[in-house]
């Protein structure tokens, strides 16, 4: 009975794993073939601009005296339709630029070394060759709050203020193990050969993103097609430094005159970070900042912005209106 026991879980396994692999296979030539032409055929939102060996790409909507400057989280695929209906509400009151990253949305890759200097130096410059002059409101989401932190350290003259959108926090560090260093890129490289497509389409609710969240048809379509296209070296290098990047901005001291507002959600706010408390987590960043007074706790997942777009709206208005009068 034991052995005929183990006989089946022998079989229910190999089963299991031999599915697993045919699945992996159907995805990844769905994702080579029918997704791949589906990609190609998505035009830029806005412009290419030429900056250093590559091209960067930025979306710009609205007028107005404030530039807010919107910066992706890491791994995002495709930033001018997944901000869409944030950029559509900021853009009322303010002139908003979406950056795409080299590696990101429409952008290509780069040959530079992936340090929150040269990320500085590459915001610095794609906004320059587009003609957009500063000083600017920095935005970022996620780890863009690292290189907006080294940005306003480095150039306090060139921004009026950060709002961060789940930011990550530059007062926390856990040093990565090396052995996820070496096993993330194979990691990595293996979702990029099946792709990520379908299972954005399957974890997307795609009406909600649309009546409740105010996307466009097309804005879910390519932004679903772009996660599947997302995996690139640039990406990755990114990845296995994050704990080299937050160093780098620890090393520098904030400049208190910048002021700083943090946009937490709910979901990050209460659950842990590495080995703290994700109130803590925030709190203490906060601190670092000198804004620890400064911030908005909002309903939702650390992609916060998506279904808060008219709520960030009312906060960057009050804090920048503050800001301005000096209150």
């Amino acid at each position: 009975m034991k052995k005929k026991i183990i006989k089946i879980i022998k079989i229910v396994v190999i089963g299991y794993v031999a599915l697993q692999v045919i699945l992996s296979l159907i995805c990844a030539l769905l994702h080579s073939t029918y997704f791949k032409g589906k990609y190609e055929q998505i035009q830029p939102y806005g412009e290419l601009v030429d900056v250093f060996d590559g091209k960067m790409h930025i979306t710009q909507v609205g007028e107005g005296e404030t530039t807010i400057v919107l910066l992706p989280g890491l791994g995002e695929g495709l930033p001018s339709a997944d901000f869409a209906p944030l950029i559509r509400e900021l853009s009322k009151d303010y002139r908003v630029v979406c950056v795409d990253y080299f590696g990101v949305g429409f952008s290509s890759e780069t040959s530079r070394e992936r340090t929150c200097s040269n990320y500085v130096e590459e915001i610095r410059e794609v906004l320059k060759n587009a003609n957009i002059e500063g000083p600017y409101v920095l935005m970022p989401h996620s780890i863009s709050s690292l290189y907006c932190e080294y940005y306003a350290s480095c150039y306090p003259d060139e921004v009026n203020a950060i709002i961060s959108l789940d930011g990550s926090s530059s007062a926390y560090n856990e040093a990565m193990p090396n052995i996820l260093k070496k096993v993330m890129p194979i990691l990595y490289k293996l979702q990029g050969f099946c792709g990520a497509e379908v299972n954005t389409m399957l974890t997307t609710n795609k009406k909600q993103w649309m009546d409740e969240y105010g996307y466009t048809e097309k804005e879910v379509d390519d932004y679903i097609i772009y996660q599947g296209f997302a995996i690139n070296n640039n990406l990755i290098e990114t990845s296995i430094n994050t704990d080299v990047l937050i160093k780098d901005v620890m090393a520098l001291e904030y400049p208190i005159e910048v002021p700083y507002h943090k946009i937490i959600s709910e979901y990050t706010y209460t659950h842990n970070a590495g080995n703290i408390s994700g109130e803590q987590y925030h709190m203490e960043h906060l601190e670092r900042v000198g804004a620890e007074d400064s911030y908005t706790i909002l309903d939702g997942t650390h992609f916060i912005y998506r279904n808060n777009a008219e709520a960030i709206g009312r906060i960057v208005k009050e804090f920048l209106d503050e800001t301005k009068s000096g209150t």
